[in-house]
């Protein structure tokens, strides 16, 4: 996939399109990965935390529903 980048000189106004350098490609995909990291993290610990909600849920023998009436 070939990326275009637009450079902005914002003292002249010129507007350069040009295709990403490698080390940008490298960055693109490192930043990527990163965010695939980090969401695939957040939705174990949204897992984690609903498993251990519905566990205390259980021991008072309550639903969903009876707790948030309670709590709101």
């Amino acid at each position: 996939m070939t990326i275009k980048v637009l450079e902005i000189d914002c003292a002249t106004n010129e507007i350069v399109e040009r295709t990403e350098t490698a080390k940008e490609k490298l960055q693109r995909e490192q930043d990527q990965i990163k965010r695939d990291e980090k969401m695939e993290a957040e939705e174990q610990d949204n897992t984690a935390r609903a498993a251990a909600r519905q566990a205390v849920l259980d021991k008072l023998g309550l639903t969903t529903d009876e707790a948030a009436a309670l709590f709101g």
